[in-house]
C-alpha cells in the first residue's frame, strides 16, 4: 500500500495566503491524509476487506486578535473556508497569537507496507491456531495497514510535514459454555513486522486459565494488573500531569513538583521518537522531545502545549495535540513509557500468595481525582503463585493516586498498550467485592 500523497484538493498555501488578505493578522493550516485497507474476519471466516481513504483541513487564524477555525473534508472551497472561520472568529474573545517560529522540515516514513493478501494469510493463520487447541471458539479480527501523511504551514513561514505508516492487528475470541461467556482478546501496533503468534500464545494462555471458575478473594488484597489492564493507573497520571490541569488547580499534584508522589520503583517519561506511536512534532508544529516525568517517585515536571507554556512560564514541551481535526490544539502526551522492572509475567505471579489477576476490565477508569471502582472483566484468583482459575462478577475499587504509592513490584514484560509501554506490576491496597451469585464452572 503506498502512502497518501498531499494532493492539490487541499491548497494549503492558498488558504493561507487568502486568510491573509482577508485581513487575518495571522495564520495555519494543518492537513491531513489517510489511506487504510482494513481485513475483518467474523465467526472464524474472513468477512469482508474494506478500503477507506480520507482528507481534510482545518485553518485557524486570529483577525484583531480574535481566533476563528474552521474545517473541511475532500475537495475544498478555498474561499467558503476563509468567511466560515473569519465567521466564527466575531464570537470568540481576543487572545494571545500562539503560533510555532518558522523552519521547514521533512520527515522520513519509519514504516512499512504490508501488502492487505499477506495481512489476510496473516489472520487465518492466526485464527487456524487459535482453534486447533480450543475448536469450539469463535474469533473476530481485524488487520490493517495504515498510512496518514500530516502537513502544517503558518504565516510565520513554518512548513513541516511526515508520514506515519502502522500495522494493526486485533484477535478477540468468544467462548460459551452453557450459561458462561467468556470474551479474550489481544493486538498489536507495529511499524514493520506484525507478530500475529505472540497474540496468539497470549490468548490460548489466558483461554487455558480460564478452564475452571473459582470465587475471587475479597477485601483488600494484591492485584497484579497486566499491561492491558494499567491503563487502570496511566491514564490518570497523564491528566494529573497535564499543564493545564495544573494552571486551573484541578491536578493534585499542581503544588507537588520535586516531590515523591508514588512508589519509589516507578520511573515514567516521554519518549516520542521510540515505538510505533513516535511522533516528530505536536500540532503546533513545536518538535518533540523526550520528557522526564516522575523519577523513582519523584515529580519532575509537566507537559503543556504552547497556550500552557506561557501561562506556566516553561514554554511549550512539544505537546499540543489535537483530539480531533476541528479542535483547538491542547496539551497530550505521545509515547508514555513506564520503566519496567525486573522478572517475568510468572516471577511476578510467584510474589502472590493469595491474590488476583487482572487483564480486562469494563467501563472507564478514573478521573482527575483518582477515585475509581470498576468491573472485572478478565480476571484470575492466584493461590501460591499459581494461577487456579478465572473469577466473575468482580469489582476492584480504590484511588490511582494511594495506589501508586503502593506499587510492590514492575515486571520486565513491558509492551505496548496503545501509545504507553508499560509492564504488569503488582499493587497492594485495592479493595475486591463479588456478587453473591457468582457461578463456579469445573
Amino acid at each position: 500500500m503506498e502512502s497518501p500523497n498531499l494532493s492539490p484538493a487541499l491548497p494549503c498555501e492558498q488558504l493561507l495566503d487568502l486568510a491573509l488578505k482577508a485581513g487575518a493578522k495571522d495564520a495555519e493550516v494543518y492537513q491531513s491524509q489517510s489511506l487504510s485497507r482494513p481485513v475483518l474476519f467474523e465467526a472464524n471466516r474472513l468477512k469482508r476487506l474494506e478500503s477507506s481513504q480520507s482528507e481534510g483541513v482545518a485553518l485557524r487564524l486570529w483577525k484583531n486578535g480574535r481566533p476563528g477555525l474552521a474545517v473541511a473534508y475532500g475537495a475544498v472551497n478555498p474561499q467558503d473556508l476563509v468567511d466560515r472561520a473569519i465567521a466564527i472568529s466575531t464570537l470568540n474573545e481576543s487572545e494571545s497569537v500562539e503560533l510555532t517560529p518558522g523552519r521547514t522540515e521533512g520527515y522520513p516514513d519509519l514504516g512499512k507496507s504490508v501488502a492487505v493478501e499477506e495481512l489476510v494469510v496473516m489472520g487465518k493463520e492466526a485464527i487456524a491456531k487459535i482453534r486447533d487447541a480450543n475448536p469450539e471458539v469463535l474469533c473476530t479480527a481485524e488487520l490493517e495497514c495504515e498510512a496518514e501523511t500530516i502537513r502544517l504551514i503558518n504565516s510565520q513561514g513554518l512548513d513541516c510535514h511526515y508520514t506515519d505508516t502502522t500495522l494493526n492487528c486485533f484477535v478477540s475470541v468468544e467462548w460459551v459454555r452453557g450459561d458462561d461467556f467468556l470474551c479474550v482478546s489481544d493486538g498489536q501496533t507495529q511499524r514493520e513486522q506484525l507478530n500475529a503468534d505472540k497474540i496468539v500464545q497470549a490468548i490460548q494462555q489466558r483461554l487455558n486459565w480460564a478452564q475452571n471458575n473459582v470465587y475471587p478473594p475479597i477485601g483488600q488484597v494484591p492485584i497484579l494488573l497486566t499491561a492491558k489492564a494499567a491503563d487502570l493507573l496511566w491514564d490518570t497520571v497523564q491528566t494529573a500531569l497535564n499543564g493545564k490541569q495544573v494552571w486551573e488547580r484541578a491536578s493534585p499534584w499542581s503544588d507537588r513538583l520535586g516531590q515523591v508522589v508514588s512508589s519509589l520503583n516507578l520511573t515514567l517519561s516521554q519518549q516520542p521518537n521510540t515505538g510505533p506511536y513516535s511522533c516528530p512534532f505536536d500540532d503546533e508544529g513545536t518538535p518533540t522531545r523526550p520528557l522526564l516525568l516522575i523519577r523513582e517517585g519523584q515529580l519532575q515536571q509537566f507537559y503543556g502545549d504552547r497556550t500552557i507554556g506561557r501561562l506556566l512560564g516553561t514554554g511549550s514541551t512539544g505537546n499540543g495535540f489535537r483530539p480531533s481535526l476541528g479542535s483547538y490544539p491542547t496539551p497530550g502526551l505521545v509515547n508514555i513509557m513506564v520503566q519496567p522492572g525486573k522478572g517475568s509475567l510468572r516471577d511476578l505471579l510467584m510474589q502472590l500468595d493469595d491474590g488476583l489477576v487482572i487483564d480486562q476490565i469494563l467501563g472507564g477508569g478514573a478521573g482527575i481525582s483518582g477515585d475509581f471502582s470498576v468491573n472485572v472483566d478478565l480476571g484470575y484468583r492466584v493461590c501460591n503463585g499459581m494461577i487456579i482459575g478465572r473469577v466473575k462478577d468482580t469489582m476492584v475499587a480504590g484511588n490511582v493516586y494511594t495506589a501508586l504509592k503502593q506499587i510492590v513490584a514492575l515486571g520486565e514484560d513491558a509492551e505496548w498498550n496503545g501509545p504507553c509501554y508499560t509492564p504488569s506490576l503488582i499493587l497492594e491496597g485495592l479493595s475486591v467485592t463479588a456478587s453473591e451469585q457468582t457461578s463456579i464452572l469445573i
